[in-house]
């Protein structure tokens, strides 16, 4: 058996600051209104495209925009250091970016389907070869189906909150709201938050209530919640090694799914990982005092993570070295527990730290 180590991810940043404030601002950014086969798309790019690598492609959720779901992990220190070698091209559902005029009377909102096909276009528009997905929720999905439909043009993905199953929430999350009126906003809340967490911080809760009532066009909110509302399953299937890899419906690429321990998609998060390829799929279950919007509440352990994952699909930043170049990483595979962190899969090894392949608990 090969040797066991410990390994632990800790956070030595505060994780927020101004927690109460409703900053979600772009910097060096250029944005862009991209035609495709199905409507306009709103993109935001940092960065330009480096050579052959991927770009990191980002999808958010429901009642939020790229600038609330990913702008605080972004702007993270640790996250830039991975910036520094990958431009960034954060996609906004149609209708949900902040300012975006009401869609005309009559308009039919694109299926789940239809957004992941307008993704080709906004890659030759903007000359990007391949993509490493970033996606939340509704955007987890609409990246999966991306990815399945495209396996060339995406090399990896992080599926936060991945829910692959058909069956909509609205009911579920309505059934969950005690003493609430079921309007839009309340079932989007109950969506991203347990009945304790939406009471356990309420200033937070108050800056997201504001978001998602104040900054986004709530008809245009609607067209895109009834979108996921009715999304098909993703049929995706995990293969038997040596009996249809080649012909099973999965992702091929490398797969980091992530999920806080109180979430409402735990269960979804975990039929997720129970369908794709084990050797290639790792699930990373935060446990911290609040963390559905991890993005927002972990910045610092998710931009480790994802650190990590890029580690195992070949990149490093070097260490010691004054410019910090992502360099290929050669790796070897072993088995690795520790109390701390629990890992259920084959992890890539290098330099006494785990980079990849991995399942593991937060604590």
């Amino acid at each position: 058996m090969d040797e066991l180590q410990d390994v632990q991810l800790t956070e030595i940043k505060p994780l927020l600051t101004n927690k109460n404030t409703r900053n979600f601002q772009d910097f060096d950014c250029q944005e862009h209104d991209i035609e495709t086969p199905h409507g306009v798309l709103h993109v935001t790019m940092r960065g330009v495209p480096k050579g052959n690598r991927p770009v990191i492609l980002t999808y958010h959720d429901i009642g939020l925009n790229h600038k609330s779901c990913f702008n605080t992990l972004f702007n993270y220190e640790d996250m830039q250091e991975i910036t520094q070698h990958f431009a960034v091209v954060h996609v906004d559902a149609p209708g949900q970016q902040e300012g975006a005029p009401p869609f005309p009377s009559g308009y039919r909102y694109p299926t789940m389907e239809e957004m992941a096909e307008m993704l080709p276009s906004v890659m030759t528009q903007l000359k990007v070869n391949s993509v490493i997905g970033i996606g939340v929720g509704a955007g987890a999905y609409i990246l999966s189906l991306f990815a399945l439909n495209n396996p060339t043009l995406v090399e990896g993905l992080v599926l936060i909150n991945v829910d692959p199953c058909a069956e909509g929430w609205i009911d579920w999350a309505a059934s969950k709201l005690s003493g609430w009126t079921s309007n839009l906003v309340d079932i989007i809340m109950a969506h991203h938050f347990s009945t304790d967490e939406l009471t356990d911080n309420q200033e937070l809760i108050q800056t997201y209530r504001l978001h998602i009532a104040q900054d986004i066009n709530q008809d245009n909110l609607a067209l895109f919640c009834g979108s996921y509302q009715y999304r098909r399953d993703l049929e995706i299937e995990r293969p038997i090694v040596g009996l249809n890899e080649a012909t099973v419906n999965t992702l091929t690429c490398p797969a980091l799914l992530v999920v806080g321990d109180t979430s409402p998609a735990v269960e979804a998060v975990v039929e997720c990982n129970s369908r794709l390829n084990p050797t290639k799929t790792t699930l990373l279950k935060f446990s911290s005092n609040f963390e559905p919007f991890l993005c927002f509440s972990q910045p610092g352990k998710l931009a480790e993570a994802f650190k990590y994952f890029l580690q195992g699909m070949g990149y490093s930043t070097k260490k010691n070295h004054p410019h910090k170049q992502m360099i290929p990483v050669q790796t070897s595979r072993l088995w690795v527990v520790c109390p701390k962190i629990v890992y259920r899969q084959k992890a890539f090894w290098r330099d006494a730290f785990v980079v990849g392949g991995w399942s593991c608990v937060f604590h």
